[in-house]
């Protein structure tokens, strides 16, 4: 149903003159890989919170609330670091490349 929809919209596009304006096949590539990455953090990140919930503190203090606060920018960016290294990436940016053509 949608590729007829383009395709009317081509042939519309083309009895009018008007030129059909080209993907950026590449860019699109670049974002979407971003965009994977991103969400492989986040699933990273949550794996890490629930695992090291029980940790021992760094600081201290066991009420600091640098100490949470550390620990939460710590993971968060070990799991940016990491993102792209488990797969689940990889295996979104196929999927949703695969939906595109």
């Amino acid at each position: 149903m949608q590729s007829s929809n383009s395709l009317n919209l081509q042939s519309a596009l083309i009895t009018q003159g008007q030129q059909i304006p080209k993907i950026d096949t590449k860019a699109e590539d670049a974002k979407l890989r971003e965009q994977t990455d991103a969400f492989e953090s986040i699933i990273i990140k949550m794996l890490m919170d629930s695992a090291m919930e029980d940790e021992k503190n760094i600081f201290s203090d066991a009420n600091d609330p640098g100490d949470k606060i550390y620990k939460s920018m710590y993971r968060d960016e070990l799991s940016k670091a990491s993102a792209g290294s488990f797969g689940f990436s990889q295996m979104l940016y196929d999927f949703l490349s695969q939906k595109r053509s």
